[in-house]
């Protein structure tokens, strides 16, 4: 693979993310109008593994990230481009680099209306539309329908309790994310008949906060699991991602005020990503585009 490449009148050169100031990367993030804060890029680099393109004197141009989640399966995403380089291929150079590292794995990503044609091309197929549901949580919540269970907070100490509820959800192994996830989150339970049925985190991101995940079995599940955060985040800025377009789920965030800012499209390479089981957990709120 090559690893460096010229555009016109400039060469650049890959190099591990971990090598790059995260000021730079927080930069790159700026210049799209990215809601990353250096923080966020820490934690991402302590998840996934990545690369940067960069010029002779140091300036980053672009960055693509890759995040391992169990032995088979990987998501795709900061994949960054500057105008400059986007428009003479450098981000088709950075995914080159990127599906090198991530070898035989299936592979799953959310891609940006810019960003559609160039995954397409590279045999990603389309699987579902994510909407970025944002904007200050309310101080009222619209009514809730009846709690089918226990809520109850769980520990970070915990988290092989809700492990294998997320595996089925999620459909492969991401303990590992989701244990630098809850460093410094806060996660809530939903248990019935003395089994975990839901789980829910909450955590800083960006410009405020994000709800994600959210595991639950059916909408009224998600929205009690949901509730619970934006209770205390009244007032704050706070985002959740999530494919549920109609339904209970989806009609409770527009009354709370979490409007559709923006939608990208998840697609897969090799294996589909998506399989809901009837009755079974489902991703009703995601970690993050990168983490889907």
């Amino acid at each position: 693979m090559q690893r460096s490449v010229r555009l016109n009148s400039f060469e650049l050169v890959a190099r591990d993310i971990n090598d790059v100031d995260v000021d730079l990367l927080h930069a790159l993030s700026i210049s799209v109008r990215w809601p990353h804060r250096p923080k966020d890029w820490e934690l991402l680099r302590r998840v996934g593994r990545g690369i940067v393109a960069v010029d002779g004197i140091g300036r980053v141009f672009g960055s693509a990230m890759w995040f391992p989640q169990g032995d088979d399966f990987a998501t795709i995403g900061l994949v960054i481009t500057t105008p400059r380089a986007q428009a003479q291929g450098g981000g088709r150079w950075l995914m080159d680099q990127v599906l090198e590292q991530c070898g035989a794995r299936n592979l799953a990503l959310n891609a940006t209306h810019v960003a559609y044609p160039l995954y397409v091309s590279l045999g990603f197929t389309s699987e579902a539309i994510v909407n970025m549901r944002q904007e200050v949580a309310p101080q009222t919540l619209p009514p809730l329908p009846p709690l089918d269970g226990e809520l109850s907070e769980l520990p970070s100490d915990r988290l092989s309790e809700i492990s294998a509820l997320d595996a089925r959800a999620f459909g492969s192994d991401r303990s590992r994310v989701l244990a630098l996830l809850s460093a410094n989150a806060s996660i809530s339970v939903l248990s019935r008949g003395g089994e975990v049925v839901g789980y829910s985190m909450r955590r800083e991101f960006g410009r405020g906060f994000v709800i994600g995940p959210v595991v639950a079995r059916n909408d009224h599940d998600a929205v009690h699991l949901t509730a619970v955060h934006l209770k205390k985040l009244a007032g704050l800025f706070t985002r959740v991602d999530t494919r549920e377009r109609d339904g209970v789920f989806a009609e409770f965030l527009q009354q709370s005020g979490l409007s559709i800012a923006e939608t990208v499209t998840t697609m897969s390479k090799g294996r589909r990503f998506l399989n809901r089981e009837d009755n079974g957990p489902w991703v009703y709120g995601m970690a993050g585009h990168a983490l889907s």
